[in-house]
């Protein structure tokens, strides 16, 4: 009689050890269905091997092309160790058995007794049902087992990137699991979130400086490559790099060790909001208004053009084509610098008062003593690449003299370590001309916090931008001049009132109430 032998695992492990809680390794099952055969003088034609697929699913490469297999004809019996290598859903099992007894080929099964009559087929369905029951099962004692490891603060997952998933010498056959950082990424990653936090950035943008600087992505399919921006996106969401282990919508203070502070988190979480909000994009001709100013006649949001090749206008977005017959929007084209003008004006009205500036000078201190420290870690950690780096030249250089490795190998490497070493040296260039600049940069920061308006005179574009996505939340335009602004919650109740030179107290709750109370001079937008 013609035999076909099927074999499945779970895991990949499985796949080459021995028995364990899932049941038995591809060689044992291998060796007991071939016994098997043996014992009845059965001929074995072909063998299908599942190796790390769930049973749950019938969508296995080999399962599909055992089914095939049986379908040509010669087949008389199929022999799988137990019932669940086939399947551990009862719908599954009906279906993969029905191809079976359409083509004439008897299911046999190593450990458990099936006959087709009617009692065999209840055992059957009976061992089906059981198996199903086991896997949902299963599947709900891992998930209860993860929960209580995140309740004990530990990670129940591969870790994010910049941290790595490692067992020490413990409990059980394989140890304690922890989660550190990662040597490589750890610094690369928490650069990232101060930088975006700047408000500077764009997701792309932070792409790219990223990869300029030679983080990688731990799970990419081509080795070396950047995390995606969309990983990117979701990593600076992410609790974990708090300290904090977030499962099933509930946090938990974490074991390991946190990456970043909570103020540098929550300031990216702000500038991903202020992003998207104001729906700024990145485009041909950018200008940091662009999201701010709307139009007084019909709301719609002014876009920006370039006439002649040289100079900018903003444009309503309801006088296109598409808009125009449902707005009626006469607007004109308002020149980029009229509007700059516009906007400027409306910050001669803010000025923090003495309490803030004692508040900003502490803050931009403690960023500078912050900033030095990552700088320092940075430095220390460029200089053990690049003696890693001169370190593998050496061995490479020794493996070429041992005739253990051909020229074209030697070359090919020499040119990837001397690209490494380049970029290295690069990035510690750029921290030491960083730690001189600083002290300078914040005693300029300092000089202009007294005053709102000066600040933003000299800020450039991108701290600019910043100014408004913190300060404004549209600002009108009419007849090419500036008509009315609409302010963010923390400075909307300043022009609530008639203009008067005396000083109007803000309250500040929510996000801002740990700061002393806002002051300004009254008057109307």
């Amino acid at each position: 009689m013609n035999a076909l032998i099927y074999l499945r695992v779970s895991t990949k492990e499985q796949a080459s050890k021995g028995d364990s809680t899932e049941g038995y390794s591809i060689p044992a099952q291998r060796e007991a269905c071939l016994k098997h055969c043996a014992d009845n003088g059965w001929n074995v034609t072909g063998e299908f091997i599942d190796a790390g697929e769930s049973a749950r699913s019938s969508d296995r490469p080999n399962l599909k092309a055992m089914l095939v297999r049986v379908a040509e004809g010669d087949i008389e019996a199929l022999v799988v160790h137990k019932i669940d290598r086939l399947a551990r859903n009862i719908e599954d099992h009906v279906a993969i058995r029905a191809g079976l007894r359409k083509a004439g080929v008897a299911l046999i099964s190593v450990t458990e007794n099936i006959e087709e009559s009617a009692s065999g087929k209840l055992v059957e369905g009976i061992n089906a049902l059981m198996a199903e029951f086991y896997s949902a099962n299963l599947a709900a004692e891992v998930r209860k087992g993860m929960t209580q490891k995140a309740k004990h603060g530990e990670w129940p997952a591969k870790a994010p990137i910049g941290y790595l998933n490692i067992r020490e010498p413990g409990a059980g056959k394989r140890g304690a699991a922890r989660i550190v950082l990662d040597p490589e990424r750890a610094l690369l990653v928490r650069e990232a979130f101060r930088i975006y936090a700047t408000g500077d950035y764009s997701l792309a943008e932070l792409h790219g400086a990223l990869h300029a600087k030679g983080l990688t992505s731990p799970t990419a399919r081509k080795p070396g490559a950047p995390p995606p921006v969309s990983a990117l996106a979701t990593m600076l969401q992410n609790p974990f790099y708090l300290g904090t282990v977030e499962w099933d919508g509930v946090q938990y203070e974490g074991k390991h060790k946190p990456l970043i502070s909570r103020n540098v988190f929550e300031r990216c979480l702000e500038v991903l909001a202020a992003h998207n909000k104001a729906g700024v994009r990145t485009r041909r001709h950018d200008h940091y208004l662009k999201g701010v100013l709307h139009c007084e006649q019909c709301g719609n949001r002014l876009s920006l053009t370039l006439a002649k090749g040289k100079y900018l206008y903003f444009y309503c977005l309801g006088q296109k084509n598409s808009l125009r017959h449902k707005t009626n929007c006469t607007q004109p084209y308002v020149m980029a610098c009229d509007a700059e003008t516009g906007v400027e004006d409306l910050y001669k009205k803010i000025q923090l008062p003495e309490e803030w500036v004692e508040r900003l000078t502490g803050e931009l201190e403690e960023e500078i003593v912050e900033r030095q420290a990552s700088a320092g870690e940075l430095r220390v950690s460029l200089t053990k690449r690049l003696a890693a780096l001169a370190e593998e030249r050496q061995k490479l250089l020794r493996a070429y003299y041992a005739n253990a490795i051909p020229l074209e190998l030697l070359k090919r490497d020499q040119d990837r370590i001397s690209e490494a070493e380049e970029k290295a040296k690069s990035e510690l260039a750029a921290t030491e001309a960083d730690l001189e600049k600083w002290q300078e940069v914040i005693t300029i920061a300092i000089g202009l916090a007294g005053s709102c308006h000066a600040a933003y005179l000299k800020a450039n574009p991108k701290v600019r931008r910043r100014f408004n996505q913190a300060v404004l939340k549209a600002v009108y335009v009419e007849d090419g001049k500036v008509k009315r602004a609409e302010y963010t919650d923390v400075f909307a109740a300043l022009f609530s009132r008639p203009s008067s030179n005396k000083w109007i107290k803000v309250l500040l709750t929510g996000h801002y109430s740990n700061l002393p109370d806002l002051r300004f001079r009254g008057g109307n937008s």
